[in-house]
């Protein structure tokens, strides 16, 4: 478990999708469908019970949330509005990240929403070719070695 800094008061857990589906799918539609106007259809693409959940929680509310492909890849980083720019996207970025190193994962990749490159840059990760338009926004494709930095 990774706890939030005083001020933010949240703390975030690992999860399989069988233990919080509904809460973490609760988010992704507040974030995702309602709020950027990305399809259900694509939102919920069936592939989450294969993966691993980051969970924020402030208290027992979940207020963000990501997951960890079998392939490496991180996907559906979202944190609910009051909760941005407060270190619960960094908290859960850092899970993830942290996950995929100890089971032996060499590179994580993500599809970035253009207006958060700058986010995941200051994680360490890095461009990889032209942006591209998926679900109606456009997105950057991006990486970081995990076998080759020290935890950054």
């Amino acid at each position: 478990m990774i706890r939030g800094d005083a001020a933010a008061d949240f703390a975030v857990r690992l999860l399989h999708w069988d233990e919080s589906s509904r809460a973490l799918s609760a988010v992704r539609r507040e974030v995702f469908v309602a709020e950027q106007g990305v399809p259900e259809s694509l939102e919920i693409d069936g592939r989450d019970p294969q993966c691993l959940h980051a969970a924020a929680f402030a208290g027992d509310r979940l207020i963000g949330t990501g997951r960890l492909l079998p392939d490496g890849r991180i996907g559906r980083m979202a944190v609910l509005g009051p909760w941005r720019r407060r270190g619960v996207g960094a908290a859960l970025l850092a899970a993830l990240v942290e996950a995929a190193r100890r089971r032996g994962d060499a590179v994580v990749r993500l599809d970035a929403q253009i207006d958060a490159v700058g986010f995941y840059d200051g994680h360490g990760f890095v461009a990889e070719g032209a942006p591209f338009v998926e679900a109606r926004l456009v997105h950057q494709r991006m990486a970081r070695r995990l076998d080759t930095d020290a935890g950054a």
